[in-house]
């Protein structure tokens, strides 16, 4: 019997989290370990999504003590079906100007959810993909930081626009 009301307050509770997220269509995550390289690419395959429902989109970065930087500057694209490429390069702030983390979290890791797009319609039907790799340079240097430390995942989300 106790184990019978420990396991339906367990699903409960499951059930209860697991419907706050309403929005939530895609929420994927790839680790990044022992640093971020210049070179590495990472890539997320979506779904075929509902092509009468708008979207938005949002890269969420974890990063700990390591990252050295106050903003983040990522390369992304975003790959259609029939070959359609739209390419941005973008720029987040992640920490205030007094060195505190603006993400979320307790301890060394910080959460950001940082805004990629608004409102999007995918019309086209098949496998979209979204690339998205690193572009950060020191002040007055061309060439890229060929390992990036202190990123530990990135992840890409897409939820409904409810308005």
């Amino acid at each position: 019997m106790r184990k019978a009301a420990v396991f339906l307050i367990f699903i409960s509770a499951f059930a209860l989290l697991a419907s706050c997220d309403k929005k939530r269509v895609y929420d994927e995550y790839e680790p990044i370990q022992g640093g971020w390289e210049k070179d590495s690419t990472l890539v997320f395959k979506l779904e075929e999504l509902d092509s009468l429902q708008n979207y938005n989109l949002f890269i969420n970065v974890r990063n700990n003590k390591d990252y050295n930087y106050r903003n983040l500057f990522l390369i992304t694209e975003m790959r259609f079906p029939q070959g359609k490429v739209i390419t941005d390069t973008l720029e987040y702030e992640m920490a205030a100007p007094d060195g505190s983390w603006l993400g979320t979290g307790f301890g060394d890791v910080k959460e950001s959810k940082l805004w990629y797009k608004e409102n999007v319609s995918f019309t086209e039907p098949g496998e979209y993909k979204i690339a998205i790799k690193q572009a950060m340079r020191k002040n007055d240097e061309v060439e890229g930081i060929e390992n990036l430390e202190g990123i530990t995942h990135i992840g890409f989300r897409i939820e409904e626009n409810l308005q």
